[in-house]
């Protein structure tokens, strides 16, 4: 499955091009690229839990695609960590597959992994 990327400090690119790496898949910047096939959704949360104008605009034209999303946060906005997870999966009916906080931890890496390995079988 492709991963497509939205990241403004660089940690959700680092995190996506890591797992993308361990799988041999492909990673895409939602802002230069524009998928084919399904794909996971890794972005940033922006402000005070909105989701990216940059993300909102990709998924307005490749939303159909989407089979899944993962959000970074900051732990200090408390129920707004991460929130941009929140509202992608309510309008487009897909999983959180993870909420991390900055870059994410190895824990956060083995449940994103799992979850893109169940569905490459």
């Amino acid at each position: 499955m492709l991963l497509a990327y939205d990241s403004l400090t660089g940690n959700v690119r680092r995190l996506a091009r890591e797992l993308a790496g361990h799988l041999g898949a492909e990673a895409v910047d939602v802002r230069s690229h524009s998928p084919s096939r399904e794909y996971l959704l890794l972005t940033y949360t922006f402000g005070t839990g909105q989701v990216p104008d940059s993300t909102r605009h990709f998924l307005d034209q490749h939303g159909h695609l989407l089979r899944g999303v993962v959000s970074s946060g900051s732990y200090h906005w408390g129920q707004n960590f991460a929130r941009a997870a929140d509202v992608i999966a309510a309008r487009y009916a897909v999983p959180i597959v993870a909420k991390i906080n900055k870059g994410g931890t190895a824990a956060d890496r083995v449940r994103v992994l799992a979850w893109l390995e169940e569905r490459s079988v």
